[in-house]
């Protein structure tokens, strides 16, 4: 298998918390269930390009933040 030239970063899960099940307590009944969000992995991945283009359009940068003294 050839490697792809794209950076994967990894992130612990919000839902799970990295244990890829959670508990949900409903009256008396809980229940134990599979992470929907990262499919029970714990982690989820992430492309380098797409935190990139997130934080550039997430902090509007314009030419008077770009200057060089």
């Amino acid at each position: 298998m050839a490697k792809s030239k794209t950076r994967r970063h990894a992130f612990i899960c919000e839902t799970c918390k990295g244990n890829g099940y959670v508990k949900i307590i409903h009256s008396d009944d809980i229940g134990i269930h599979q992470c929907w969000t990262c499919e029970s992995q714990g982690e989820l991945y992430v492309d380098e390009s797409e935190v990139v283009e997130s934080y550039i359009d997430a902090h509007y940068i314009t030419d008077d933040d770009i200057k060089l003294h």
